[in-house]
């Protein structure tokens, strides 16, 4: 989940930046306030990256106190996490987003989106997908003064195996059921 109040000339704390959706520049949207580039969408998708994998949030890899960060390009952050995906020896298979605002709308971007995310993850665009719902004028997003966003990935494990049929003997894994599941996992241990 994430979300960004939109500019309305009054607020000193955060700098206004136009408004992105999963990398994707969004024309005639409100500016949004941020100290990196204040793309929701990809910021929730980092965030539940991380939470897949016990890896904390966004805010403690790159904190909004941090001048390294200041406009900073939210790809560039995606890139960070996902190394850390890679480290964890899972894969990510699919990705669903919403967006959650009265403005903008959303469908005139949304295959530029998913195209643009499916790249940056290297997923075909089948494994992307992207939706946006208002909320009829409830809450601050429905009364226009900000956006959110909300991220569910599925990632798996790259070592094939049973875990909870295996087990360690002499720093190598047996599986009783089934010595060699093809992933090559006990040949790299």
């Amino acid at each position: 989940y994430d979300v960004h109040k939109y500019a309305d000339g009054n607020e000193a704390r955060q700098p206004a930046r136009p408004m992105r959706l999963g990398g994707v520049p969004i024309a005639g949207s409100p500016d949004v306030l941020a100290h990196s580039d204040g793309d929701v969408l990809l910021h929730a998708l980092m965030d539940a990256l991380l939470g897949c994998i016990g890896g904390g949030d966004i805010g403690t890899f790159f904190p909004d106190s941090d001048p390294a960060f200041d406009n900073v390009n939210s790809a560039v952050l995606l890139d960070t996490v996902l190394e850390h995906v890679q480290k964890a020896n899972v894969h990510i298979t699919h990705v669903d987003l919403t967006v959650i605002a009265q403005i903008p709308k959303v469908g005139p971007h949304r295959e530029m989106i998913r195209r643009n995310v499916a790249r940056l993850l290297g997923l075909d665009m089948g494994a992307v997908n992207v939706k946006a719902t208002t909320e009829e004028g409830l809450g601050f997003t429905g009364q226009g003064q900000g956006i959110s966003s909300q991220a569910i990935c599925l990632l798996e494990t790259i070592d094939n195996f049973d875990y909870r049929s295996s087990r360690v003997v002499d720093d190598t894994v047996e599986n009783a059921a089934n010595p060699c599941m093809g992933c090559m996992g006990c040949a790299k241990r």
